[in-house]
């Protein structure tokens, strides 16, 4: 156990899992079938949503989502630069232009605060992103999307589970993407979700992820020339999700509450450990909010330490931790330099970059691991403690 390599983030697939998946392997649909419909019908109901629709993957889900929502050339969209490059990359995917926010320093969440201040004539949505499972501000974010007759799209990848003033991440803003990547809190392998309330924007987002095309002929724009018939409207993509990934995210959904128990458990441990050490900072959690937990992320108090985040992190690597760091900032990539993007734009961002890691945490974590990942981060700080 010692030695053993204990990655940051791990999916946990059971024999219920795989029973599902072979079930559907010898069905007669492989896509486009039933089980895409019960997966969406039963996502909505978990997350108090009127609509659910699945597609390929988490960028695929943001993707839909700006398109459905009429971000265009010449329109800004205000997020956070602390997330995946696809959050922001979806912005671009629709020819508009992503303008970043800075953070609550507190919470490592946008900042709405930051947002009132980057509005302009031309924004035209806000992307809030649940940054390691934490809800945003929603009701500040909500009044200025209200006050400015914008969007909200939130970037949900981290928060199935999360729930915001007893509402669950996923029923709040006018559009709300998941996403099913294996590190994620419920995994279909790859794949997404876009959830919203709103009958015509699900309309849109159905015809968007199978080509821009449509089989309903109460929608069909010319007459029909028999029942083969049917018609390309839009300019859509195939971002489809297959029914044996939905077949395993039924079952990965009626586990979920248990996986989110157990990450409780391992952060209530990591939060006791950690929170008197000097040279860390404990991640702070919103009022009235319960985070998904997707992930852990320790900051270093630097100026009570002898060595920079690189140092401590390359340290932490070789005690066989698999920590990471979350994220590299959008626009320090050299594409979105490219861009005409600069350092400085978001400083507390900035600064935050230089200091955080992310350290394992998983469900299928046992005791154990969760000892000894404990053990070998204490003893990497206090050789650097000052």
């Amino acid at each position: 156990m010692s030695n053993e390599f204990i990655p940051y983030g791990s999916q946990w697939i059971d024999k219920h899992d795989i029973e599902a998946v072979v079930e559907t392997l010898k069905s007669d649909y492989l896509t486009t079938g039933p089980k895409i419909k019960e997966f969406e019908n039963k996502f909505a109901d978990y997350v108090d949503a009127k609509y659910a629709v699945a597609v390929a993957n988490g960028t695929a889900a943001l993707h839909a989502a700006a398109y459905v929502a009429g971000i265009k050339k010449g329109d800004e969209v205000v997020t956070t630069p602390l997330t995946f490059a696809a959050t922001a990359n979806s912005v671009l995917y629709q020819n508009a232009t992503p303008v970043f926010a800075d953070i609550n320093p507190k919470t490592y969440n946008i900042d709405p605060e930051s947002i009132k201040e980057k509005i302009t004539n031309k924004t035209k949505a806000i992307i809030p992103v649940h940054y390691t499972g934490q809800p945003c501000e929603m009701d500040e974010i909500k009044e200025i999307a209200a006050r400015n007759d914008l969007i909200i799209i939130e970037d949900g990848a981290h928060a199935v589970g999360a729930t915001y003033k007893d509402q669950k991440i996923g029923s709040i803003g006018d559009l709300t993407t998941f996403s099913f990547h294996p590190v994620k809190n419920m995994t279909t392998g790859e794949g997404g979700m876009i959830t919203t309330d709103s009958k015509e924007l699900y309309n849109k987002l159905m015809k968007f992820r199978t080509h821009g095309i449509t089989k309903d002929e109460s929608e069909y724009l010319n007459s029909s020339d028999g029942p083969w018939y049917h018609e390309q409207q839009e300019l859509g993509y195939n971002y489809r999700i297959t029914d044996i990934q939905a077949a395993l995210g039924i079952t990965q959904l009626e586990k979920l509450d248990k996986f989110l128990a157990r990450r409780i458990e391992i952060v209530n441990r990591y939060n006791n450990e950690f929170k008197d050490i000097e040279g860390l900072i404990i991640p702070e959690q919103l009022e009235n909010t319960n985070s998904a937990w997707h992930i852990y992320v320790l900051q270093l108090k630097l100026e009570k330490l002898t060595a920079d985040r690189k140092e401590i992190f390359n340290a932490l690597r070789e005690k066989n931790l698999g920590v990471n760091v979350h994220y590299i900032p959008v626009y320090f990539h050299p594409y979105y330099q490219s861009l005409g993007y600069q350092k400085g734009i978001c400083p507390k961002v900035e600064k935050l970059y230089e200091r955080i890691i992310t350290i394992p945490l998983y469900p299928k974590m046992n005791d154990q691991q969760v000892d000894e990942v404990i053990k070998r981060i204490k003893s990497i700080i206090n050789k650097y403690q000052k």
